[in-house]
């Protein structure tokens, strides 16, 4: 498999009139190898989010850590494993309810020896609702599934109901960083964070959504749009 074959921010979900609803979205792609599914029979429930119950971030790690952050759909990884190897004090948790990205993810966390990254393989919203207010300093949502047809929209992941949750788990002056290569989507989403009581758009310069922030891992997928000739939009939300 490769990362072509993970589409990307799979943990996408919505409901009509942007209100919670029904997960959207495959759960599983192409049959897994044998090392791919021992990885997820062996590292999984021990890198696993405590599925119920109240979560206290910064006690996930077994040691203790400067920040926690959260990626939102992380399709095949290399954005969260390139960020968790260079910030080694900070703790990641990384949602994606695709089996064959969180399959190629463990691969690289094995990889890596990362002992700062944990998972959760289940709709991110439910997670969100059970961290503890200001408790996250950045939380990334890369190249989402845009669904792009009219009827579909409402399962967009940026919602204003999402926002208000991670309005409640962001700290303030904690980030919010989203980037696609659909021109709808990020004016979709420049919208809802216009109207958010919660987020302020961060941007100098008017073409600053040009630009990707400091650190940013160019992925295979963004790779294969910018030869497909679909430019990417780069947003910074920060909390008020």
């Amino acid at each position: 498999m490769t990362d072509d074959d993970v589409p990307p921010a799979t943990a996408d979900r919505g409901g009509a009139s942007e209100t919670r609803g029904a997960f959207f979205g495959r759960r599983k792609g192409k049959r897994l190898r044998d090392g791919q599914a021992d990885l997820l029979a062996r590292m999984l429930p021990r890198l696993r989010v405590p599925e119920a119950g109240p979560l206290a971030p910064g006690d996930l790690f077994g040691r203790p850590v400067g920040d926690v952050w959260i990626e939102i759909g992380f399709g095949g990884g290399e954005h969260l494993v390139a960020q968790a190897a260079a910030h080694r004090d900070v703790g990641i948790v990384g949602c994606e309810p695709f089996v064959n990205g969180m399959a190629k993810l463990l691969g690289r966390v094995a990889d890596a020896a990362l002992d700062n990254v944990r998972l959760h393989d289940a709709d991110a919203i439910p997670l969100l609702a059970r961290l503890p207010a200001a408790s996250i300093g950045q939380a990334f949502i890369l190249y989402p599934d845009p669904w792009p047809k009219r009827r579909h929209r409402k399962r967009r992941i940026v919602s204003d109901e999402t926002l208000a949750l991670l309005g409640r788990v962001i700290r303030p002056g904690g980030l919010l960083r989203f980037a696609t290569d659909i021109d709808d989507y990020a004016a979709w989403t420049l919208a809802r964070l216009d109207r958010s009581p919660d987020f302020a758009w961060q941007a100098e310069r008017a073409d600053d959504w040009r630009t990707p922030w400091a650190g940013w891992l160019s992925t295979r997928y963004e790779q294969k749009a910018l030869r497909e000739g679909r430019a990417p939009t780069y947003i910074t939300a920060m909390r008020r």
